[in-house]
């Protein structure tokens, strides 16, 4: 895992293994411990980002460079 450090300063620890593809580049996990016993968020890989967000339908969005995975739970009704 890499050591990385938030825009408030927290320490958090980014997965190079675990992650989803997005549009433009993976979205990483990040924890809050290098055990990994506990998960902060996800990494946007490509503008190196925390600040994302993520709906009910597992979708998620960087609210930096646009970055996006599609939902994980899909079916027509959500349309």
């Amino acid at each position: 895992m890499e050591t990385m450090s938030t825009d408030d300063g927290r320490t958090v620890y980014v997965s190079e293994t675990e992650g989803d593809r997005g549009s433009k580049a993976p979205f990483l996990v990040a924890y809050e411990s290098l055990e990994g016993e506990r998960r902060y968020g996800w990494f946007c890989a490509n503008c190196e980002s925390f600040d994302n967000a993520m709906d009910s339908m597992g979708r998620i969005q960087c609210n930096r460079c646009g970055n996006f995975r599609k939902p994980t739970e899909w079916d027509a009704a959500h349309e």
